[in-house]
């Protein structure tokens, strides 16, 4: 199989989908290679290692989408992307399209075969292309709502340690998930006041027993996510329901309850958001400010630390790649049935549910994408 790598042109986001690496792997898999120039000086990686790895070096990324079987990259195609996209062509990267109609009738008019990576699922229900990046995004989030508190930054002028003599800040975390693990392991270790928000017993359980006294656990009730918004100085949002919009959990009217200067980080922003005062950012410009409250809302934060990211992405990205280009899609999805979680549009028609029903599609079932 042909496969191509380009270079990401959303904005500040320096992650590629292929690393030398995985480009080698595909080669010694008896698999051609087309990675375009500059494709990954995001990551360290130049021209030449990509050689020595045994791609071909192009100039543009039209001549990746326009020869290449099947295209791995990292974040959604932008829109002129989307238009070089083709009918007999496979796209294997993140997508997040539940919140985005417009990339979604792009894609279901171009007739490629879309594998998202944050739906591909594993026998334990989890989402093993997606939990990286959330790790990252988790921990990430701490770092970029501490810079966010500072009074430089348009924040409260609060430290998340606190020193001695001076109580620390106060952190709420909603969601108990891969995000929201990460985030708490993350300010817990700053010494800041953590609370968990969630509703699943047993998440809540793991986590008291993992935290023990250095993060409290509280039930996700709208009186419980009231009273911890408005005694917080730092609010990050971790929820996630797998290929769907994230649910609108902080009102407007929450952010009056608040201290004038805390901040809120949506982590939940590339689907969606979960804060109703929500709407992305870039790396450009990661904050503003409503009604008193600072948002941070970057839709590709692990894209600002790229090479721990697409190392950690291509670590559970390639062996999907290897499967699809040895034996073709239909017949790796036919002999892993979560890679075929990962099937969202195909041949002008979409495979994946919640995308559906959120944009009004008839949904297709994927064992009739998988039909000879």
């Amino acid at each position: 199989m042909l496969v191509g790598t380009v270079k990401e042109i959303k904005t500040h986001e320096y992650r590629v989908g292929l690393t030398p690496e995985s480009v080698h792997e595909l080669v010694v898999h008896g698999h051609r290679v087309l990675v375009e120039t500059g494709a990954g000086l995001g990551i360290g990686a130049t021209d030449e290692d990509y050689r020595k790895a045994g791609g071909e070096i192009v100039d543009r990324a039209a001549e990746v989408f326009e020869r290449a079987d099947m295209v791995v990259k990292v974040k959604e195609p932008q829109p002129v992307e989307r238009a070089m996209l083709r009918r007999d062509q496979i796209l294997y990267t993140y997508l997040h399209l539940a919140p985005d109609p417009e990339q979604t009738a792009d894609l279901v008019k171009s007739g490629v075969t879309a594998i998202a990576y944050e739906t591909v699922t594993d026998a334990h229900g989890g989402l093993p292309l997606l939990k990286p990046m959330s790790q990252v995004a988790g921990r990430m989030s701490i770092q970029a709502g501490a810079t966010a508190l500072e009074k430089a930054h348009g924040g409260r002028g609060v430290l998340l340690g606190g020193v001695p003599g001076v109580l620390p800040a106060k952190v709420t975390v909603i969601g108990g998930g891969v995000v929201g693990f990460n985030a708490a392991q993350m300010a817990a270790g700053l010494g800041a006041d953590v609370t968990i928000l969630d509703r699943n017993p047993e998440v809540l359980e793991k986590l008291g027993t993992y935290f023990e006294a250095r993060a409290k656990t509280r039930f996700s009730n709208k009186a419980n996510l009231a009273d911890c918004v408005a005694q917080a100085d730092l609010v990050i949002g971790a929820v996630l329901i797998p290929g769907a919009a994230a649910p609108k959990l902080v009102s407007r009217e929450m952010l009056r309850t608040m201290k004038p200067g805390a901040v809120l980080v949506d982590v939940a922003i590339d689907q969606g958001g979960c804060f109703e005062t929500s709407h992305p950012t870039t790396h450009a410009e990661p904050t503003y400010v409503v009604d008193g409250i600072v948002h941070y809302c970057v839709a590709n934060m692990p894209g600002a630390v790229a090479r721990t990211s697409t190392y950690a992405l291509n670590n559970v990205t390639l062996p999907h790649a290897l499967k699809i280009a040895d034996l073709g899609w239909k017949e790796a999805m036919k002999r892993d049935p979560h890679l075929l979680d990962g099937l969202n549009i195909w041949n002008g028609m979409v495979t994946c549910s919640p995308v559906a029903r959120q944009h009004g599609y008839e949904v297709v079932p994927t064992d009739i994408a998988l039909r000879d």
